[in-house]
């Protein structure tokens, strides 16, 4: 291999990737892509380019001073760019905003391959995208311009990274503004192209070191589905559960997905239940109540939460009133927008 590719990921959420020689330094390499990472000596004595490694395996040398980095500061993963040279792909946390270092976004366009409705709960959005679009972790998000409208709406990607096909799943929000474009574009009266920017957020799925446990409300599936293709392509080792909940019974979709993640990868396990007093659904409630204990380990799990506001809550209330502190815990609030005007 000549080269890794490594992620940048912003502290305002925007990521960047870049291929960094096998014997190049995660600083050189980033400017060679004209991103300027913090620096100011770039020869380990200040740790100015001090940031943290949250994936992959690296060299560090010795290159540099106690001062810069610490004994301790390297335990935990911190890493001077100007001496860190790869020996895999790597996530990089940057502890800045990506207009310090002169970078964005980057904006690509996707032609509409398929949108596919269920019922009056969701869409799926297809979009077949050019090799030269951005590279992604899986769990991000993307803004999606609506078009005529001036506006975008911003939905995370349930397809893997590298596909060229990118796929959304979209809450059909009565009288929206996305809702109604597509309900066009499905029965042929609008479609084409989509312009988009991205990727964006800090919601995506870290180094698998322990169990994991994913939840999901309504569409807030979307990124998991991209987070297990890639832990089926890892061939992941690590037990994973998810509790997939929804409002109502028609709000559950894609489940036969989640059935054939379960089939490819061993570890990967599911349930499914409706808040719906009314449901005909065999589990009746949020997904706190039906958490089983097993599922946090103890309390040495790695939790993924992604839906309303209201649910993120309501599991933070849950640990803490079960006494259960998670290894880690990583969630993203989505909040439907609002009609169009």
């Amino acid at each position: 291999m000549s080269s890794f590719r490594i992620a940048l990921n912003f502290e305002d959420g925007v990521t960047r990737f870049v291929d960094c020689g096998v014997t190049e330094k995660v600083l050189d390499a980033a400017f060679r892509h004209r991103i300027n990472l913090p620096m100011d000596c770039s020869d380990g004595v200040c740790g100015t380019c001090k940031c943290r490694a949250e994936s992959g395996t690296y060299d560090l040398g010795d290159d540099y001073i106690e001062d810069a980095l610490t004994e301790d500061e390297a335990a935990e993963g911190l890493v001077l760019t100007c001496q860190m040279v790869p020996k895999s792909d790597c996530v990089i946390a940057v502890p800045v905003p990506s207009t310090t270092c002169k970078t964005g976004t980057a904006q690509f366009s996707g032609t509409v391959a398929a949108i596919t409705p269920f019922s009056d709960a969701a869409y799926e959005l297809a979009l077949d995208v050019s090799e030269d679009a951005p590279a992604f972790l899986p769990g991000q998000y993307v803004n999606i311009n609506v078009p005529g409208s001036g506006q975008h709406r911003s939905y995370s990607f349930s397809s893997a990274p590298g596909a060229r096909r990118m796929t959304f799943l979209i809450k059909h929000v009565p009288g929206g503004l996305m809702s109604g474009w597509l309900a066009g574009a499905a029965s042929g009266a609008s479609g084409g192209a989509l312009e988009m920017t991205g990727p964006l957020g800090s919601f995506y799925l870290r180094a698998v070191t322990r169990p994991l446990l994913f939840l999901a409300g309504g569409t807030g599936l979307a990124p998991f589905l991209a987070m297990l293709e890639v832990l089926a392509n890892q061939s992941a080792t690590q037990p994973v559960h998810m509790i997939y909940g929804a409002t109502r019974d028609q709000d559950l979709v894609l489940v036969e997905r989640l059935q054939e993640y379960a089939q490819r990868i061993p570890g990967f396990t599911f349930t499914t239940c409706v808040a719906d007093p009314a449901t005909s659904h065999e589990r009746q409630g949020y997904v706190t109540n039906h958490m089983p204990a097993q599922a946090l380990h103890g309390g040495n799990v790695d939790v993924y939460l992604c839906g309303p506001p209201p649910m993120v809550e309501a599991v933070q209330k849950h640990f803490k009133a079960e006494g259960i502190t998670p290894a880690n815990f990583h969630y993203e609030k989505f909040t439907p927008n609002q009609p169009a005007a």
